[in-house]
């Protein structure tokens, strides 16, 4: 029997720069089924739901949608909302006022846990209902995904970025420092080596959350490679923390703010001045700047990958096809296949919820401060085409005059 409804798709989190190709694939597949009366949007997120703001995406333009598709950022605006049992509860009892029979949520793991939830009320009230998580974080943490839409222009983004600050550094030598998001998980900040191209193209070092950061061995690594090369640009993930556990830019305030999803805030520049002082007070170097990039690669129009693109379409309409014609729950996952391709699969939610995926070892180095190789081939093919930058290779003239 084939379940009429309305579809109702949703955003939450942080935007991306093609987390709109979801929302645009998810709308106009379902819009292909005859048994589904409407399809409505919610406004920021589980926030719209349970304060009834939706809009009806039946009567927004194909044309209009595909200029959705490619603009960044969420379409349907998000929220840091995270639903508890009683939130999920209320967010049910809206979706059945409205007859909402198939649900999309575009988001991370906290977005799946709140569509697993939501469908246990569905099932306990013998409400006819489907539920379909669509994958979405420029973290690219989710559990049994291979990388998640989102990641690869960011990625691209934070590439390119270093290109730029190693030529700027190169130019006018000194120490470097960019401060990349990544809580947990190091893929985002790995990403600064993608646009490498001559043995001493920076970044030279590179610090990811999954290993301990020490103070006093990133000031004898930074040493190191400024008497190699006169220079150092280092990247370095958010969330980097002690032996202790305890993330090194919490260590720098005397209150610690948290947010909604009881995550320590660890934005602003706090971590790039400590460092950038350290080594400016330790080492000497007169010239040592730092830069937080902040939300910079999060929704960037500039940097965004193709294959980003497609597959966070695909994600879309693979919801709805999940959803509309085969009648089933869960958690839309992309597998690698191939050298370069990916499948799509039906994931139960539980299996993405809640936790987060690390950087595998063999993606850092063993002296942790870099990354290997076989990281390098994961990723490149997810950001796509880089800049080639070049440098002079003309020979020195011999000095006739020594001073």
């Amino acid at each position: 029997m084939k379940l009429t409804g309305k579809v109702l798709v949703a955003q939450g989190g942080g935007p991306t720069a093609v987390i709109n190709q979801s929302l645009v694939g998810a709308v106009l597949e379902s819009r292909k089924f005859p048994q589904v009366t409407k399809v409505y949007g919610a406004i920021n997120g589980v926030n719209g739901i349970i304060n009834e703001n939706f809009i009806d995406l039946t009567q927004e333009t194909t044309h209009n949608l595909e200029q959705i598709a490619v603009t960044p950022s969420s379409a349907l605006r998000s929220t840091r909302d995270k639903p508890d049992e009683k939130y999920c509860l209320a967010i049910f009892e809206m979706l059945q006022a409205h007859e909402i029979r198939y649900f999309f949520y575009i988001g991370g793991n906290d977005s799946a846990d709140t569509v697993r939830i939501v469908n246990a009320y569905a099932e306990k009230s013998d409400y006819e209902f489907r539920a379909i998580h669509i994958p979405k974080t420029i973290d690219n943490d989710l559990l049994v995904n291979d990388h998640t839409p989102g990641y690869g222009s960011a990625a691209k983004f934070v590439a390119q970025a270093f290109t730029g600050a190693d030529l700027d550094n190169r130019s006018l030598p000194g120490v470097y420092i960019g401060v990349v998001m990544g809580r947990t998980a190091g893929f985002l900040t790995a990403a600064a080596s993608l646009a490498q191209k001559y043995h001493d193209d920076g970044p030279h070092l590179i610090y990811l959350p999954e290993r301990v950061f020490s103070l006093e061995q990133f000031l004898i690594d930074v040493a190191a490679v400024y008497d190699k090369h006169g220079r150092c640009v280092v990247a370095v993930s958010e969330g980097i923390s002690d032996e202790s556990g305890t993330p090194v830019a919490a260590t720098l305030t005397p209150t610690v703010e948290k947010d909604a999803h009881g995550n320590l805030n660890l934005s602003g520049g706090a971590l790039g001045d400590l460092l950038a002082n350290f080594v400016k007070k330790k080492l000497g170097v007169k010239r040592v700047r730092s830069d937080t990039f902040g939300y910079l690669q999060r929704s960037f129009p500039l940097a965004v990958s193709s294959v980003d693109q497609n597959e966070a379409r695909e994600v879309g309409e693979k919801a709805a096809q999940f959803a509309i014609w085969y009648d089933a729950d869960g958690s839309v996952t992309i597998h690698r296949t191939g050298d370069y391709s990916v499948d799509y699969r039906l994931t139960p939610l539980d299996q993405v919820a809640r936790h987060t995926k690390s950087m595998p070892p063999e993606f850092i180095n063993s002296k942790g401060n870099y990354v290997t190789d076989a990281f390098k081939n994961y990723a490149r093919p997810l950001v796509g085409s880089l800049p080639s930058i070049a440098h002079l290779r003309a020979p020195e003239i011999p000095r006739i005059v020594r001073r």
